[in-house]
């Protein structure tokens, strides 16, 4: 009986209103934009031509002014996971990309330990955003995917899976980094490690079958200076307030002016924020403190990095939604207001609903779109610190 309650996929019942919004909205917005033709799909093409760089032995991070606008940003093993879509006709090869990622990070949430009110919850909160990063055809549902199913692996003892999934993660764009941080929630942290070491030699050694060891030896050199370089820019965007860094750091010096100021001074609390739970083993195996932590690193991992543009902040909606619904089903007053603040500010705020003047010349200008999450991420924090979390959530599993 248990077995059959867990299914993702019950067939004896009806989809239900949100699952059908959830892949119907981001289906045809991925259809409208794909059909407009290859100079709305630049990003895919970015993606599609890691595979084809790598198979021909081309640099992944040069300037192809001929292919695509930008440069690549991801690792030599991101040609292995973009490889089954690349080799299709664009048309067809971005639909599926757009999709899998849709329907990947559906099933991670309902993997999570919660009810099903929760999962239908918190996959409308992040509705929205999902299709923001979904009409940007970005790899960042699948991420959230991957780090959701870190810990949900760790927590069901699929040790392989989840190291995979940490390996696989930080090879194509470092978040996945973030997922080491469950291993404190098993007592078989050895072999966590195990795996690791093993699948990180794998993973590392396998785009070697469609280039060559030297190729993809120097490509990880290459993805080294090319993150510095992209490090830098971010850090910069300031001189043209444009959609990038647009992180609790990015706020801050926008806000204040102080753009000189060391992202060293907020990347070094945030990483002893991120770690001062731990200290608290005795809640390590409450459902109510898991979530709660995994809810801070899917946030902290988005407004932490320079790197965070608006399509990324899937990832840290995502995580705010996870920790909304642990609230329910009486939260107080303040989580409705926070709430509202993510949805105006954060979702919304890049979207045609949102005054384009407002959006422009305050959250552009100011990185407003990471105010809300920075504010649920501190309350998140303190409540690790110091909350009792022995009174179970309703919806944690």
């Amino acid at each position: 009986m248990q077995k059959s309650s867990n299914k993702i996929v019950r067939f004896d019942r009806k989809p239900n209103f949100v699952t059908i919004l959830w892949f119907l909205i981001p289906f045809i917005a991925a259809l409208i934009l794909i059909n407009r033709g290859d100079s709305h799909i630049n990003n895919y093409l970015i993606f599609k031509n890691v595979f084809w760089h790598t198979v021909n032995q081309q640099n992944l991070y040069s300037f192809y002014l001929t292919e695509y606008a930008d440069k690549n940003h991801y690792g030599p093993f991101f040609s292995l996971i973009i490889a089954p879509f690349a080799v299709l006709p664009n048309f067809i090869g971005a639909t599926l990309w757009a999709m899998a990622n849709a329907l990947i990070l559906f099933y991670a949430v309902h993997k999570l330990p919660l009810t099903h009110w929760a999962k239908n919850v918190i996959l409308l909160i992040s509705l929205i955003e999902c299709l923001t990063s979904i009409q940007n055809l970005q790899f960042n549902p699948m991420l959230c995917s991957w780090i959701i199913l870190t810990y949900v692996f760790i927590k069901e003892g699929k040790l392989g899976l989840a190291a995979f999934l940490i390996v696989a993660g930080t090879f194509v764009k470092l978040y996945g980094l973030v997922g080491l941080l469950f291993i404190f929630f098993t007592k078989e942290y050895k072999k966590v490690i195990s795996y690791l070491i093993l699948w990180a030699i794998l993973l590392f050694c396998l785009p070697m079958l469609i280039s060559s060891p030297e190729f993809v030896l120097k490509s990880y050199v290459d993805w080294y200076h090319v993150l510095i370089e992209k490090n830098i820019e971010n850090v910069s965007a300031y001189q043209n307030m444009g959609m990038t860094d647009i992180s609790a750091m990015g706020f801050v010096k926008r806000v204040s002016g102080w753009y000189d100021v060391s992202n060293f001074y907020f990347i070094l609390p945030a990483g002893i924020c991120m770690l001062l739970p731990l200290v608290r083993s005795s809640k390590w195996n409450e459902a109510s403190f898991q979530l709660s932590y995994l809810a801070q690193a899917l946030i902290g991992v988005v407004i932490f990095s320079t790197s965070a543009e608006s399509p990324t902040y899937v990832i840290a909606v995502v995580g705010f939604a996870i920790w909304y619904v642990l609230f329910n089903p009486k939260p107080g007053h303040w989580m409705y207001y926070l709430l509202l603040f993510v949805l105006v500010l954060t979702v919304f705020s890049p979207t045609d609903f949102f005054p384009s003047y407002i959006r422009k010349e305050y959250v552009i200008k100011y990185s407003l779109k990471a105010l809300p999450c920075f504010i649920a991420w501190f309350i998140i924090s303190v409540q690790l610190l110091f909350s009792n979390f022995s009174i179970k959530s309703p919806h944690a599993k």
